[in-house]
């Protein structure tokens, strides 16, 4: 499927892009379609005010699937952001290696690395989420508003809360195994459109 030529996926709606359309990071990698929604700030700027932390030192990413919708707020915090815990001090002393002689080497000394974020497709992220370093998140699932993610979540899985616990799963295991195997976001835009109905109506029989 091509990525879309527009940045605004809704005529008159400038609060709503396609992410993937002003992403320049290269360590941010987002799928076609996938939505982020700012009635705050300008959603092009998603890099700057979302993406907290991510120093290019690190090399790790942020992957975000296709068909993905963001709401406004949502956060997504790395490695650096989390001082290390093997230390006597939680100050992050080796950030500052020319105050103190030390090797600019040393600058990752000051974090525990969490890791990449990596969120499946069609995944709804809610009003002002917070995602922690680290955490993989399967396609299907729902984070809640103002959760804070601290573990994984399994597929087609609603959390909620600080920290995000689960809610409930969306269906069953037999539909979750038939979504997981079909893959829609990777048909093509004529198939999806003839069983678009069916995808919105929950005719799992029908795809």
């Amino acid at each position: 499927m091509s990525i879309p030529e527009k940045n605004y996926p809704r005529t008159g709606d400038t609060q709503t892009i396609y992410l993937n359309t002003v992403i320049t990071n290269p360590n941010i990698k987002v799928g076609d379609y996938t939505i982020y929604n700012d009635f705050v700030n300008s959603p092009i700027d998603f890099e700057k005010n979302n993406v907290l932390y991510h120093y290019s030192i690190n090399q790790d990413q942020l992957i975000i699937g296709k068909f993905c919708s963001i709401a406004c707020g949502a956060k997504f915090i790395f490695t650096s952001a989390n001082h290390a815990l093997k230390s006597l001090s939680t100050y992050p002393f080796p950030l500052f290696w020319e105050e103190y002689d030390l090797e600019q080497k040393a600058v990752t000394q000051a974090w525990d690395k969490k890791g990449d974020i990596v969120i499946g497709n069609d995944v709804w992220i809610g009003y002002e989420a917070v995602i922690m370093s680290g955490v993989q998140i399967g396609n299907g699932a729902i984070i809640g508003t103002r959760a804070v993610v601290t573990k994984d979540v399994e597929p087609y899985t609603i959390v909620g809360g600080v920290p995000a616990k689960p809610i409930k799963r969306r269906f069953d295991d037999e539909i979750i195994n038939k979504l997981q195997s079909l893959c829609w976001w990777d048909w093509d835009k004529k198939q999806l459109r003839e069983k678009l109905n069916d995808i919105m109506c929950g005719n799992i029989d029908q795809l």
